[in-house]
């Protein structure tokens, strides 16, 4: 199975480069080149081998999310030359995350699960389950960190010690609901439950744009709508699609991106299982099937269609 772990381009007019930990970012002068590569990162590490098609997947779901939610948020969204690329309007990234929780689950849960109530600032019901929903969604931001994992902080705090300003992180919150409702509304239109997700901003010009991916399994987490209910009253485990069975397994077998833990083998068999995983949410999301026809040699095809979009 082909898969592309990383980039190494030189692009005429290019000012600068970044790899971040799915994506290699090529900047220019007022906009950047942003590949989706096949990596994966779980507990904010890259685990040490790529997942054939993940790439594509999550920038055309993003594309599509993207060109969905214009009219709710500017985004920095200008076109998307290959199915791994967006070139986009550069912005000076907000330092913090904004997480959105419609549901208990994932890390909101780990840390219900240890008896903590309040979470970034925010109260938590009690006699909750994994998977329950909030009465009304919840917003639990994070401060982006350098190296290692993200911080969560209270709105509070972000204000406090000047983060953001009281003006810019009222729209972002409000923004963010916004983009949730959007993002459910288009899930339950496929069978699907949006149960959390995270945003970014930046801005231009004095603005607030919404950037980086939208609605993907590494960003959200979706549960299957059709039998949510019964498995939930019958405290069955629930079908979803997400990343989070990459981060399961991991915990399984003794991974949480801790001091002293090693990553656990990533046999074929289990990077074909989550690329299958992956393919299974592509298809569930957009009703299609994902185009492979043209993946036999990725990285010249990005680097063409590429130089091809910036003449």
């Amino acid at each position: 199975m082909n898969a592309i772990s990383e980039t190494n381009f030189s692009f005429s007019g290019q000012t600068g480069f970044y790899r971040g930990k799915v994506r290699d970012i090529y900047y220019f002068e007022d906009k950047l080149v942003m590949v989706a590569t096949d990596r994966i990162s779980a507990f904010d590490v890259i685990l040490p081998k790529p997942i054939p098609d993940k790439g594509q997947i999550l920038n055309t779901i993003a594309t599509t999310h993207l060109l969905a939610t214009k009219s709710i948020v500017p985004n920095w969204f200008i076109s998307s030359p290959d199915p791994n690329v967006t070139i986009g309007l550069r912005c000076q990234p907000i330092p913090v995350e904004m997480v959105v929780r419609g549901y208990l689950v994932g890390h909101a849960m780990r840390e219900y699960k240890q008896g903590k109530r309040t979470l970034c600032g925010v109260d938590l019901p009690e006699g909750m389950k994994e998977n329950d929903p909030f009465p009304e969604p919840i917003i639990t931001p994070t401060t982006k960190s350098a190296v290692g994992h993200d911080i969560d902080i209270s709105r509070g705090e972000i204000l406090k010690n000047g983060i953001v300003s009281a003006d810019d992180y009222e729209e972002m919150e409000r923004k963010s609901l916004l983009l949730f409702h959007k993002g459910k509304e288009m899930a339950s239109l496929r069978g699907l439950i949006l149960a959390d997700t995270k945003y970014e901003f930046g801005k231009n010009n004095g603005k607030i744009f919404l950037i980086d991916e939208i609605h993907t399994p590494d960003s959200s987490r979706y549960f299957y709508k059709d039998d949510y209910a019964q498995l939930q009253n019958e405290k069955i485990v629930l079908r979803q699609l997400s990343k989070e069975f990459v981060r399961e397994w991991l915990i399984e077998n003794g991974f949480q991106g801790k001091v002293g833990q090693a990553i656990p083998s990533m046999t074929a068999e289990i990077v074909a299982s989550i690329s299958n995983r992956y393919h299974e949410l592509f298809e569930k999301m957009t009703g299609k099937k994902l185009n492979t026809s043209n993946s036999a040699d990725i990285s010249e095809r990005i680097k063409r269609n590429i130089v091809n979009s910036l003449k």
